[in-house]
């Protein structure tokens, strides 16, 4: 496992290496050391140039561990950088086996607030946020779906959680409400126009257990409400198959992923 969370994305593209890395940020005052943002980005940025921001969200892991230096999120945050758009990793209070839901998601709009505040020193387009998210992660993706601001222009969900009422786990661990609240299908519910367009990546050998049920259901609640969605699935693909499988399906989906956001976020190619 240990060398598992050090693996890499299995894309890269020329830049990366020149990417930006500001460390360690503190972004929250809760009294917890590992909660600290990285923040990327793109090289030979002129002082006053502002870049729309990719801010993602890491899935479950046990109380404590620095989730954002995980190489999962390195890369995603250099291979972002590198696309001309801003990535921020931090460390939220997710846990695993106890998930810390509402504690978390605080952590999120605690993050959100810092960007934004900090948007000119980070070189950051505080009006065009894209948020995503991985695994456990996909129930905070709530935040940005129960009273949408305008600023968050596109939602990222790979290989997440996007129901979880019949989830085993959160059910031991959470109230019904709560549940009910961190359930991103429970908003297509609601007017679906006003939830940001949303990319949808689904590992086919996913074996977490509930976890393609939870997708399977929101796909089809999405597309019959009509929401703007995107689906991409890989029928090979594990669970992490943007670090764990590598073939040309996970890169296709990648390279889909980065032009959507790129599409929604209003990167346009340098002449």
């Amino acid at each position: 496992m240990s060398e598992i969370v050090k693996l890499p994305v299995v894309y890269s593209i020329p830049g990366m290496d020149e990417v930006i890395v500001k460390s360690d940020l503190k972004y929250t005052q809760v009294n917890e050391s590992h909660l600290l943002m990285d923040v990327y980005i793109p090289p030979h940025l002129g002082k006053d140039e502002r870049r729309p921001v990719v801010l993602f969200i890491h899935g479950s892991v046990p109380a404590g561990s620095p989730a954002k230096n995980m190489g999962v999120y390195r890369s995603w945050g250099r291979l972002v950088a590198a696309s001309g758009m801003i990535g921020v990793t931090f460390t939220h209070r997710l846990g695993y086996p106890k998930p810390r839901l509402s504690e978390a998601a605080g952590d999120v709009s605690t993050a959100i607030n810092y960007i934004r505040a900090n948007a000119a020193s980070l070189h950051i387009d505080q009006g065009r946020i894209c948020l995503a998210a991985y695994s456990g992660g996909g129930p905070l993706l709530s935040v940005a779906m129960r009273d949408p601001p305008a600023y968050v222009r596109c939602l990222v969900a790979f290989y997440a959680f996007l129901d979880i009422q019949q989830s085993e786990l959160h059910r031991t661990y959470e109230t019904p409400e709560t549940v009910k609240g961190f359930s991103p299908i429970t908003y297509l519910a609601s007017d679906v126009s006003k939830i940001a367009p949303m990319f949808i990546a689904r590992a086919g050998l996913d074996d977490i257990p509930t976890m393609n049920g939870s997708i399977d259901r929101f796909i089809r609640e999405a597309i019959y409400k009509n929401a703007a969605i995107t689906v991409a699935n890989h029928p090979q693909g594990v669970h992490g198959f943007d670090t764990q499988t590598d073939d040309d399906r996970s890169r296709e989906i990648i390279r889909g992923v980065l032009a959507f956001m790129k599409t929604h976020l209003g990167v346009t190619e340098a002449k």
